[in-house]
């Protein structure tokens, strides 16, 4: 019965630790789908910027201007998908981190349930005792 117990517990431990890790991995894929979307952010108001308080200007400037929106608009294409990739990793890693918790909670309570069962069984065994032993062993002598 003890055995049972500490098996439990050393899963429960194990169980612990995954959740732990699915946790930081989850976090870790949020800040990196946040950065991404910061950065698509910033390009857009670089790109919106770029026209905006100009004065007159000569025809090489505007086509230079042109030529960066186009890039910086390809670049903005780019991390948008990247940005979407990043948050259907986040939506996998969040599903592990679930499933790490239901796995833990699950732990918790067979280790609980183990527990019992083993103070069932020696109260169990105590009330199996006469009754000159049992006061022996609960020290009422």
């Amino acid at each position: 019965m003890k055995g049972e117990v500490a098996r439990r517990q050393r899963v429960l431990r194990v169980r612990h630790v995954q959740h732990a890790m699915a946790m930081a991995e989850t976090a870790r894929a949020r800040d990196e789908a946040e950065g991404i979307a910061r950065n698509a952010e910033r390009l857009r108001n670089v790109r919106d910027d770029l026209f905006t308080g100009q004065g007159v200007a000569t025809g090489a400037n505007f086509a230079a201007m042109q030529e960066l929106a186009g890039r910086l608009e390809q670049a903005g294409r780019q991390l948008d998908g990247a940005l979407y990739d990043a948050r259907r990793k986040v939506e996998v890693k969040e599903g592990l981190s679930l499933a790490a918790n239901r796995d833990r909670e699950i732990a918790v309570k067979l280790k609980d349930r183990a527990r019992a069962d083993l103070e069932e069984w020696r109260e169990n065994k105590l009330a199996a005792l006469p009754r000159y032993r049992r006061m022996q062993r609960t020290g009422d002598v």
